[in-house]
């Protein structure tokens, strides 16, 4: 048989071998050049609701998940999951857009100071539009969303100079902005605090080369301050739950998710071992799993898909730590409910609002 560029190749370069062949459960896309995570190596996590999931396995799994807002002494756990203290490593609330992680390094250092300082809600109090549902109960005035605000950003810093390895999912393109200097928002205005003005406010989709654009500066800018932080980059497999858009929902979805999994792949491929991406995104919305995965609601994931991640995270990060595969699809139901029970998710406010 004559010789073609294929002949030779490992088995997991043919779908064949590795997948078709290969239990659903058991599929391993197994990230290469990767680095390895040290039972002492602060982990960190940031971005969309799907981090969340990702933050409660890293601490499941034995790692050193780093928090520099933890909860104050004596709280209750149910106080501190409404308050966001361990939702994420500091309290910045639901990361979706990458403009936000760009704008978040450049409020915490002092480059950038939005003109947009509080949002007023229906019942007088305030939230601050960088992360309008860490207060539930709001705050009294400006002064003191600004002043929390301040105290944060101060824990940001820290974060941001401290942590070993930072674990950042990508969530969305859409997202919002104040027009004036383009300081980007979790939410849109009136989903929960503020008024909608489109003469003050705009929705922006950002296509792959902004958001490998806001990556690479993101990168840029966090090892400007810790030279030998490693991050890898996910892609949430939560569907978004509205498109501003004029279009079909899952329309904008496949779009969404499409331009982030293209730049996350090419900021990787930037060559810095530094940076890698990890496959979750790939794993959850294959079709060899013919939406196992998914819960009801064809949205979020449940726990027996989180743990088919987590297994691969494992073996690829920390792999004296890994667990084989199971002979069988493990099944939950209890563990799936309690597992996004806790989920906080901004985006769902947007459903609430126009309920």
């Amino acid at each position: 048989m004559a010789l073609n560029p294929y002949t030779g190749l490992p088995a997991e370069r043919f779908w064949r071998k590795v997948v078709t062949n290969v239990p659903p459960f058991a599929v391993n896309p197994h990230p290469k050049d990767t680095f390895v995570i040290a039972p002492t190596d602060k982990v960190a996590t940031g971005g969309s609701c799907f981090a969340q999931r990702v933050a409660e396995a890293v601490r499941g799994a034995g790692f050193n998940y780093y928090l520099t807002e933890p909860p104050p002494p004596g709280m209750s756990p149910e106080e501190a999951n409404a308050r966001q203290f361990g939702t994420f490593s500091a309290r910045y609330g639901n990361l979706y857009y990458t403009r936000q992680f760009v704008q978040l390094f450049d409020r915490a250092y002092g480059k950038f100071e939005p003109e947009l300082k509080a949002w007023l809600r229906d019942d007088g109090r305030y939230v601050d539009p960088f992360r309008p549902t860490v207060e539930p109960a709001g705050f009294a005035s400006e002064a003191e969303v600004i002043a929390a605000r301040d105290a944060h950003l101060a824990e940001v810093r820290r974060l941001f100079e401290t942590l070993d390895v930072f674990v950042l999912t990508l969530g969305l393109t859409e997202g919002w902005r104040w027009r004036a200097d383009g300081a980007a928002l979790p939410l849109a205005p009136g989903v929960a605090g503020g008024t909608f003005d489109p003469e003050l406010y705009e929705c922006v989709n950002a296509g792959a080369a902004e958001v490998l654009g806001d990556l690479n500066g993101f990168l840029d800018r966090l090892w400007s301050v810790n030279p030998k932080a490693r991050v890898i980059f996910t892609v949430s497999p939560v569907p978004m739950i509205a498109t501003y858009m004029d279009r079909h929902v899952m329309e904008s979805n496949s779009y969404s998710k499409s331009v982030l999994r293209v730049a996350a792949g090419e900021v990787v491929g930037r060559g810095d071992p530094r940076a890698v991406y990890f496959p979750a995104y790939d794993i959850v919305t294959s079709n060899v799993n013919a939406g196992r995965y998914y819960n009801e609601d064809q949205r979020t994931i449940n726990d027996a898909g989180v743990r088919h991640v987590m297994r691969l995270f494992l073996a690829t990060f920390a792999r004296d730590r890994v667990s084989p595969a199971p002979t069988h699809a493990p099944v939950d139901l209890a563990a799936e409910f309690e597992g996004n029970a806790g989920v906080i998710c901004d985006e769902e406010e947007i459903e609430r609002s126009v309920a």
